[in-house]
């Protein structure tokens, strides 16, 4: 699925393992979500994880639950019109 690849710096870094410690209910939703997404694996999964952290280190936990709220409203069919968003926040739709 991603275009990532392990090779950063054209073909000068070694490839080294990496071990960690995770719970095997973390490591079970981490599997739900590689193979629900596409990735071939789940290493590939993780290397992609861990460069999209490291390349966008702004884009916080907080943003990603915020986000997958508002998906989560819309496949709920929970969404509302500009026309009623612009009344609700009180904007002039100009900004």
């Amino acid at each position: 699925m991603s275009e990532a690849t392990t090779n950063t710096n054209g073909g000068d870094d070694e490839i080294v393992t990496v071990n960690f410690k995770a719970t095997q209910s973390f490591l079970d939703e981490i599997d739900d979500t590689w193979q629900g997404r596409g990735f071939n694996s789940r290493s590939e999964f993780i290397r992609y994880t861990l460069r999209d952290a490291t390349e966008f280190p702004t884009f916080d936990r907080d943003e990603l639950v915020a986000l997958l709220k508002a998906e989560e409203d819309i496949r709920e069919g929970q969404t509302m019109s500009a026309e009623d968003a612009r009344e609700r926040f009180g904007t002039d739709g100009d900004e």
